[in-house]
């Protein structure tokens, strides 16, 4: 059985695509892409059907990583599709509450710094959008780190 996760930001363009992108590469160099189901969504609807922006994709492709998710909204359905639901900051936390309908589905619902290894003190991932080169660098570095905490906590259990 698959483990479902799905990486939530702001307007799924910078930080969830990011996210899904970076699980992606690590589960399959470990070989684990079948053991798998990787997803992002935003929180709004602004951006739907667009590809992550060309300043993240641009960072993703130093990094080795290939960032081409079409954006799209998180909905309530999300909540019976995934195991996991990651959220990168408080507000998302927060926000994705509406979409949540049925008893328990918060559970599904966690911080992204829950998972980081080397990261341990900050909070969230910073939105990198009104930023510049280093705002996206530290983005995924942030998220290469909560992934690889992702894998090792999932695949430990």
């Amino acid at each position: 059985m698959k483990i479902r996760i799905l990486f939530v930001c702001l307007g799924n363009i910078c930080r969830s695509p990011a996210a899904e992108g970076i699980l992606k590469a690590m589960v399959e160099e470990k070989g684990l892409q079948d053991d798998f189901y990787i997803d992002s969504a935003g929180i709004g609807n602004w951006h739907v059907g667009d590809l992550p922006d060309r300043r993240m994709r641009h960072h993703g492709m130093l990094h080795g990583y290939d960032f081409a998710s079409r954006a799209r909204q998180v909905c309530s359905a999300d909540f019976e599709r995934f195991d996991l639901i990651i959220v990168m900051d408080d507000d998302n936390y927060y926000d994705i509450k509406r979409f949540a309908t049925m008893p328990g589905d918060m559970d599904k619902v966690h911080l992204i710094h829950e998972y980081f290894i080397r990261y341990k003190g900050r909070q969230y991932v910073p939105d990198p959008y009104y930023g510049d080169d280093s705002d996206f660098e530290l983005a995924i570095n942030l998220l290469e780190d909560a992934c690889q905490g992702i894998i090792e906590e999932v695949v430990g259990r």
